[in-house]
């Protein structure tokens, strides 16, 4: 499969192209389930990592369907006559979604179906050969390339917060995956990128996916949207940091981590009161710095933020993935190494030790202008996607605590959370276990220490008692002094709220 950018695209404003397009791709069954259905589930998953031997096996016939797999996943060029029964050939050669050469019919741009979270039949528009996005060995050293569907992408599409906006901005949007999904509940979408080419790939997808079309804006960061507020941020930036911009689809073109910072730190004067940014991001771990306090001094003054650090990566391995990226492993060795050596000079001039990938989510507060919440965490571990509705609940507890002091708390009620299960760890036959742990099963699927205290009260909150008068009753059974308790175990109970074990009863969150 090439990897080049093609010189020219499909018409953007032809949308009656796109539509009929559309529909003659639903008609041969070719989404998401189709293809499943088609070439089997390794064959399926191998696309998913630019492997296309076994789709090229599985699609030998000359079904509609073959013939569409071969002509937009797998970029082979099909007989005009066979394209011609399938598909309105005149109008997508007339358009540019397709181009003849002979009696052959190749496709100008990868065109790959997307299933939507709501059983949606999508489609997303990419340069030919770079429908997999993010260090999945794209090879390009074109620098517009634009690509399509990553492991990135969707999950930020899975931690971003579904509830119905009037305005939402899809700030580097590349294939237009966000913008997409921010069309299911965004009365009006946004969508930025530096890449002109980008922007008409959105254009693309958003109307060969049947969606309202967004409003497209070229430009770098906020920049193109001047003074415009919104109440849903999202960006998978180019967040790649490197000895240069090479690609503008992954290097960001400053210096160390500044553009992951440049975005965040802007966000909050584009947000309205309650709005959320939402980014995915790499930063540095600096010698003699603490990288939680770095990602603090990020966040701007008036919104709350939960940043998750999913990954560290030590500056050698880091180097070789994004060299392994841009296929510069299979160039020259000698140009390899000089390529390596820049990208460890860099680091080295910084003091970077390490870079950490993760999430950030901001969400504007008028109470986060005094009283901020700001939580920085490791979490490499394993999480149930999406994670939209975790992420709401976690800044609704953030402000349910913030109203409650020491006395309120004691007076609420709490119900523990749904899949939540105890394991008790110690020595065989011991009488009592050396530490209880809390465990999830869904959501971010944490797991926390407690006292026989912490386990008991959980294990009781059904909503109907205030943990004032479960505390109480506790203290009756171990023989301590119910004032006492009550003063020490507020503290642990806020940690089980502030993770999501117990939620006040009557809330949804």
């Amino acid at each position: 499969m090439s990897s080049s950018v093609s010189a020219t695209l499909p018409a953007a404003d032809r949308h009656d192209v796109a539509a009929s397009l559309r529909a003659a791709l639903l008609a041969a069954e070719f989404t998401a389930d189709g293809l499943l259905e088609l070439l089997g589930a390794p064959a399926y998953a191998a696309l998913a990592r630019s492997e296309t031997v076994p789709a090229l096996r599985a699609t030998r016939g000359d079904s509609p369907l073959e013939t569409l797999v071969r002509l937009f996943l797998l970029q082979q060029p099909v007989p005009r006559e066979r394209v011609a029964g399938v598909l309105p050939l005149d109008a997508c050669r007339e358009s540019g979604w397709l181009r003849e050469i002979g009696d052959e019919v190749s496709a100008t741009v990868d065109v790959r179906p997307y299933g939507g979270p709501d059983g949606e039949d999508w489609f997303i528009v990419s340069d030919l050969g770079c429908a997999v996005g993010g260090a999945g060995g794209i090879g390009s050293h074109d620098e517009g390339v634009v690509l399509g569907v990553g492991g990135a992408s969707t999950t930020l599409a899975g931690i971003t917060v579904r509830t119905p906006v009037a305005a939402a901005l899809d700030l580097g949007t590349g294939s237009g995956i966000q913008a997409l999904h921010a069309a299911r509940h965004a009365t009006q979408v946004t969508a930025t990128d530096l890449n002109s080419r980008a922007l008409h790939i959105t254009a693309l997808t958003l109307a060969l996916s049947g969606v309202p079309a967004a409003e497209l804006r070229e430009g770098s960061l906020y920049e193109p949207v001047g003074d415009a507020t919104y109440d849903l941020i999202v960006s998978n930036p180019p967040f790649v940091i490197s000895p240069g911009a090479r690609l503008t689809y992954r290097d960001g073109g400053m210096g160390g981590d500044d553009l992951c910072r440049s975005l965040v730190q802007g966000a909050g004067e584009h947000l309205n009161e309650g709005g959320y940014a939402q980014f995915l991001a790499n930063w540095q771990h600096v010698e003699g710095e603490e990288w939680t306090e770095r990602l603090r001094s990020w966040v701007p003054r008036g919104c709350d933020a939960w940043i998750v650090q999913r990954e560290v990566q030590d500056i050698t391995q880091y180097a070789e993935l994004w060299l392994r990226d841009a296929g510069d492993h299979r160039t020259d060795p000698a140009e390899y190494a000089a390529r390596y050596d820049a990208w460890l000079d860099e680091f080295e001039a910084r003091k970077v030790t390490a870079v950490g990938f993760g999430w950030i989510t901001l969400r504007k507060s008028a109470s986060a202008a005094e009283e901020p919440s700001i939580v920085v965490e490791e979490w490499p571990h394993p999480v149930e996607q999406p994670l939209g509705s975790t992420v709401r609940a976690h800044f609704e507890r953030v402000d349910w605590l913030r109203t409650h002091d020491d006395a309120a708390l004691l007076e609420a009620s709490f119900l523990l959370a749904g899949e939540v299960v105890q394991e008790q760890v110690g020595l065989p036959g011991a009488e009592d276990p050396e530490h209880v742990v809390l465990r999830q099963g869904r959501g971010m699927r944490r797991a926390t220490k407690v006292d026989t205290v912490g386990a008991g009260f959980a294990g009781v909150c059904d909503g109907t008692l205030s943990a004032g008068r479960i505390l109480d009753a506790i203290a009756q059974l171990v023989g301590e002094e119910q004032v006492l308790l009550r003063d020490r175990t507020p503290a642990q109970i806020r940690t089980l709220i502030e993770q999501g074990f117990l939620k006040p009863a009557g809330r949804a969150g």
